[in-house]
Parts: C-alpha cells; structure tokens; sequence
C-alpha cells in the first residue's frame, strides 16, 4: 500500500532532513520551502519580525514500509533537535493519476 508522508520542519533543519530522505533511500519527493505555521510544541512562524522562522513541507510517496522507516529517523531527529520543530504525517495515498 502506498502512503504519503508529509513532514513539516523548521527551515534551519533542511539539511538534517534531507539526510534522513537520503538515508532511507528516497528519491523523489516535493518541496515547499518558506511555508507559515504555528505549532503547540514549535511556536509561530510567520517570517516577521515579531514571529521569526518559517517552515519547509516535503511530501513522500512510497510504499509503507519505507515510510515506517522514515518515520523511526524523524523520530531520532525529533529527540535531536526537541523544540526546533520536525512533525511527520502519513496519510494513505488512494489512488495516482
């Protein structure tokens, strides 16, 4: 079954994650870079002056097994990094086009 893993992180972290892509042999994914948010755990992220940081998004398509595996090193970069910010959501991919 395929999945779709969203992860979200803080923008300081791009390189770290893009390990944890590498590391998990993942090769094809889509990237949004500066996004906004506000998080329980990572605060606000508006760009601004008053709420500094933004957010990046990547998205994964892939098989379940290799987004359990991505999920346990967002797991470790998670208690690496603790508040700078890093979420990971699977969602299940139903049909591509």
């Amino acid at each position: 079954m395929t999945k779709m893993v969203m992860i979200s992180y803080n923008e300081a972290m791009d390189e770290e994650v893009m390990e944890v892509l590498e590391a998990c042999a993942m090769k094809n994914y889509t990237k949004l870079l500066g996004v906004f948010g506000r998080g329980t755990a990572s605060g606000i992220h508006l760009g601004n002056d008053i709420w500094p940081g933004r957010n990046n998004l990547l998205y994964v398509a892939c098989p379940q097994e290799q987004a359990q595996k991505m999920l346990g090193c967002i797991r470790e970069l998670k208690k690496k990094f603790g508040r700078e910010g890093v979420k990971a959501f699977v969602f299940p991919v139903e049909e591509v086009v």
